[in-house]
C-alpha cells in the first residue's frame, strides 16, 4: 500500500472571518486525535436493496403532477482512490435547491416558490468502475445571510459513504463558467486554487443528451495530497 502524506494547506482554515458563521464555530485549540472504536468503523451498514430504480433521477423520482421546472441536467463521473484506482459500490447522495434556488426545507424562506413536482434529493451506487450518475435540475443562486449581499452560487451536496454509515465525506460541486463562485466567502476560504478547481464540473457534450439535458462531469478523490475537499473533514483525510 502506498502512503500519500497529507497536504495541510489543501483545505481551508477553520476560522475564516469573512465566512461569518465559522467564527462562532472555529476551535481555538489544537485538534486532538482519538482512537475510533471496532463499532465507529464497522457499523451500521447500508444495503444495496435500500437502492430503488430510479432513486438517481431527480426529475421523476419526487414529481407528482408533471415535471419540475428548470434547466435538465445530467451530473456523471467517478469516484477514486489517491492512485486514480475507482472505488466501486460505494453509496452517492446528493441533494440540493431547485431551479429557484429553493431548498425543500421548512426553515428556508427564501422568495422562490417551492417546486411541487422536485424533492431534490438522490442516491446511487457507483458500479464496478468507480461511476455514478444522477439526472436532475441545474439549481438555482440564492442569497444567504453572510455579510448584506451575498448570494451562494449554484451548487449541489454531494455524500459519499465508505463502508458504514460512519464513514461519510461530504463536498459540495460547483458549475464551470458560474460569476458567483469567485465572489463566495465559503469557497473563498478554501487557500489553494486548485482544490477550488476540483470543485468545479466542467460541461461535458460528451455525455449530453441531444434535445433533452446537458451534462456536467465531477469526479470525486477520496484521499492524497489532491483529494477533493470534504467540507466536514477539513483538516484533511
Amino acid at each position: 500500500m502506498t502512503l500519500v502524506q497529507r497536504d495541510r494547506t489543501w483545505h481551508p482554515p477553520a476560522l475564516a472571518p469573512d465566512y461569518k458563521t465559522s467564527v462562532a464555530r472555529s476551535p481555538r485549540q489544537a485538534m486532538l486525535s482519538l482512537e475510533a472504536t471496532p463499532s465507529e468503523l464497522t457499523g451500521p451498514r447500508f444495503g444495496h436493496d435500500d437502492i430503488a430504480p430510479g432513486d438517481n433521477d431527480l426529475i421523476t423520482n419526487y414529481a407528482r403532477t408533471g415535471d419540475p421546472v428548470g434547466e435538465r441536467i445530467i451530473v456523471h463521473g467517478r469516484v477514486l482512490d489517491e492512485n486514480r484506482r475507482p472505488v466501486p459500490h460505494t453509496l452517492v447522495e446528493i441533494w440540493q435547491a431547485n431551479a429557484g434556488g429553493r431548498y425543500r426545507h421548512k426553515k428556508d424562506a427564501y422568495l422562490a416558490p417551492v417546486d411541487p413536482n422536485f424533492g431534490g434529493c438522490g442516491r446511487t451506487l457507483t458500479d464496478a468502475d468507480g461511476r455514478y450518475a444522477f439526472r436532475t435540475i441545474k439549481p438555482g443562486a440564492y442569497p444567504w445571510r453572510n455579510w448584506v449581499n451575498n448570494w451562494r452560487p449554484a451548487h449541489i451536496h454531494v455524500s459519499v459513504f465508505g463502508t458504514s454509515f460512519a464513514q461519510r465525506l461530504i463536498t459540495q460541486m460547483y458549475f464551470e463558467g458560474d460569476p458567483l463562485i469567485a465572489h463566495c466567502p465559503i469557497v473563498k476560504s478554501i487557500p489553494d486554487p486548485r482544490a477550488i478547481a476540483a470543485l468545479i464540473a466542467p460541461l461535458d457534450l460528451n455525455e449530453a443528451r441531444p434535445l433533452d439535458c446537458l451534462a456536467y462531469r465531477f469526479d470525486i478523490v477520496l484521499r492524497g495530497r489532491r483529494s477533493t475537499f470534504f467540507e466536514n473533514r477539513p483538516e484533511g483525510n
